[in-house]
Parts: C-alpha cells; sequence; structure tokens
C-alpha cells in the first residue's frame, strides 16, 4: 500500500521546535533562591580569639554573624536554659535555639532544617578539631549534643565523621 504527502504525518522545523518547547517546559522548574540562613547572635568574652573564629567558620558557612562582646556568655547560656555541664568558651543563639561552644556549621543547618524539640546543640569544652580550634595536625574525636529542655542530652554527631558525611 503506497502512503501519500497527506496521509504521512509531516515533521518539520517547527513541530520539532514546538515538541521540544513542551519536553523543555515538562522538565524545567522555576529557580527559587534558596531562603538566608538566619543571623547568628554570638556571646563571647572580648579577650576570647578562639569565638571569633569560630564565628568566621559560620560566616563561611553562609550565615550572618553578629558579634556581641560580653564579660560572661554563660549568663546567656543559662538565661536561655543550657545547662553549665554543657558550657563552653561562647554562646550563639540562632532562630530560636542555643549553640553552645564550637558547633559545626553543618549540625546547625541540620538543626534548622530539621526543627527537634529542643534548646540547642552543645559541643562541651573546647576540642582542639573542632571549628575555630583548629589545631593542625590534630584530629581528636568529639561529639555534637542535642540538649533537651530537662536538660537531657543525646548525641546528635560524632567528629571526626567518615568522609561522605562530612558537610
Amino acid at each position: 500500500m503506497k502512503q501519500t504527502t497527506a496521509t504521512r504525518p509531516v515533521l518539520d522545523r517547527r513541530h520539532l521546535l514546538g515538541l521540544g518547547l513542551l519536553a523543555l517546559a515538562g522538565v524545567a522548574r522555576p529557580v527559587r533562591a534558596a531562603a538566608p540562613l538566619p543571623t547568628v547572635q554570638v556571646y563571647k568574652n572580648p579577650s576570647c580569639g578562639c569565638c571569633g573564629a569560630w564565628a568566621d567558620h559560620m560566616r563561611a558557612a553562609g550565615f550572618q554573624v553578629t558579634l556581641h562582646e560580653v564579660d560572661f556568655p554563660g549568663a546567656i547560656r543559662r538565661q536561655h536554659g543550657l545547662p553549665d555541664r554543657f558550657a563552653s568558651c561562647h554562646t550563639a543563639l540562632v532562630d530560636g535555639y542555643v549553640v553552645e561552644g564550637h558547633v559545626p556549621a553543618a549540625e546547625v543547618k541540620r538543626l534548622l532544617a530539621t526543627r527537634p524539640q529542643a534548646v540547642g546543640l552543645a559541643v562541651p569544652s573546647m576540642p582542639p578539631s573542632s571549628p575555630g580550634m583548629d589545631v593542625p595536625g590534630r584530629n581528636d574525636p568529639y561529639q555534637v549534643l542535642l540538649v533537651d529542655a530537662q536538660g537531657r542530652e543525646t548525641v546528635w554527631a560524632s567528629y571526626p565523621q567518615p568522609a561522605g558525611r562530612r558537610g
């Protein structure tokens, strides 16, 4: 059976372009700008240099940081319900959470993304391998703790982390 031009589908450039545009419209989504990260309010003693280094770490991760120099940062920690046993050298407040000590920015981002019922995160003391403490040649293990309103802690993250988990 012989087909004529009239019965055979014709795909010219105009039809191909139209099909291509339809295909793109099906997969293209509007690009949305990522929501800006909230400002981190850091309360630190004026003479503490590692606190400034941690603030720089947070800025490098995309956070806006405001430094407040106070004689006793622990008062801020206590005022916001974080027990003294989680103390470090500085206390930060971010979007309703307390962040005590040298908590990695990736863990703060995860906290803000998941929004658990908690007072916040803490890295007690000042581990030499934590952000802002960075001692060359040291890779000491430490834990980031999630602290609830009753002062109970759970391990939120352990460092150093496997290569595939780092944020």
